[in-house]
């Protein structure tokens, strides 16, 4: 079963297609852009990219945070130019989150813009990274702090792929699906893998389609991943970034209990649906609080003070200026494991996918 979701943003909307074998379309959305030309780049094996119908350039990439970054785009557009791609082309991007993010910044600044199709590969990349038009690389002194907002052309979420990925690397998709139970998806753990793709997509593609560059409701996706990219950076990327945002979905519980936007029965329901999913629920030992604070200053929300999304009696929504020692105490209660058990966890439910 196949769901096409729209995202409307006026002469550059676009469809998300979700499920099996979508990515056998790629010839018709490339033929439906008038492209003569493509470059894919692609952090998976050649046989998972789909014919283009078209002149095609394959160009390899690696997922992983060590190669998001400028040097890496600058190397795309070079290879883009020796390939002669013009603004009349396209490229395609396969590959996991970073690997979209990357793509879909060189896309954006090549030529002013080129369009950009996505095949995004893990479940991380399908309910997040690949729909909704920010694409950014990291700088050593913070996560995504380098970017353009570059609308896809197209998206096929083919479920397929997913067969095929390790345990870990579906409950780093898992963070980013269980923080959407805090941001208007409803509660997604009685559903199957596909329809919680679909869910996590048609939230997002209503707050971009309503808010496409962060002026206002957008802010709301970023849920847990203020303290998220911060145990990112501060854990030199031990931690992978579901993983993080799921550790950031239940610090973001308790501060907006601490603050007496939500009552302990709505603090605890964080916990319970983190755990639900089997991800991590602690804090890395050997981080210190002074450092996560340090690194949650740089976040781009961060205009004039600590900034969190927070659950509240309307919703999920921006907090500005909140206490740098509400933020300390409530750090300092959650409890600390080895990084060897955060990233082991015990529990998992089942997401219709085979686990390698």
């Amino acid at each position: 079963m196949r769901e096409q979701i729209p995202v409307h943003i006026g002469e550059r909307s676009y469809d998300v297609l979700i499920g099996p074998g979508v990515r056998s379309m790629l010839a018709e959305v490339i033929q439906g852009l008038g492209a003569r030309r493509v470059a894919v780049v692609s952090a998976r094996p050649a046989e998972w990219v789909p014919d283009t119908g078209v002149e095609t350039v394959l160009l390899p990439a690696r997922d992983g945070e060590p190669d998001k970054n400028l040097a890496t785009v600058e190397a795309l557009c070079a290879e883009f130019v020796r390939f002669g791609l013009t603004r009349n082309d396209a490229v395609v991007s396969c590959g996991g989150g970073t690997t979209t993010d990357v793509v879909g910044l060189a896309a954006a600044l090549y030529h002013r813009g080129v369009p950009v199709v996505h095949l995004p590969t893990t479940l991380l990349a399908q309910v997040d990274a690949s729909v909704g038009g920010k694409t950014a690389v990291n700088l050593p002194s913070g996560k995504n702090l380098v970017g353009a907002y570059w609308q896809p052309a197209a998206v096929l979420c083919d479920t397929d792929y997913l067969s095929t990925l390790p345990r870990r690397e579906m409950l780093n998709g898992l963070g980013e699906i269980a923080r959407c139970h805090f941001i208007g998806a409803g509660d997604l753990r009685g559903l199957g893998l596909a329809e919680r793709i679909a869910a996590s997509v048609r939230l997002k593609a209503g707050v971009v389609s309503a808010d496409e560059r962060d002026t206002g409701l957008r802010h709301i996706l970023n849920y847990g991943h203020t303290l998220g990219h911060a145990l990112e950076l501060a854990g030199g990327f031990a931690l992978r970034h579901g993983e993080a945002v799921a550790i950031g979905t239940i610090f973001a519980g308790l501060l907006a209990g601490a603050l007496d936007r939500i009552g302990p029965e709505r603090v605890a329901e964080h916990r319970e649906v983190v755990e639900f999913y089997g991800l991590p629920t602690a804090l890395p030992e050997g981080i210190e609080t002074a450092e996560l604070i340090r690194l949650m200053r740089r976040d781009k929300k961060a205009l004039t003070g600590l900034a969190f999304v927070l659950d509240g009696p309307g919703g999920a929504e921006l907090v500005h200026d909140v206490s740098e020692q509400v933020v300390t105490e409530v750090l300092e209660r959650m409890p600390r494991q080895p990084l060897g058990q955060l990233i082991e966890p015990a529990g998992f439910h089942g997401t219709g996918a085979p686990l390698a």
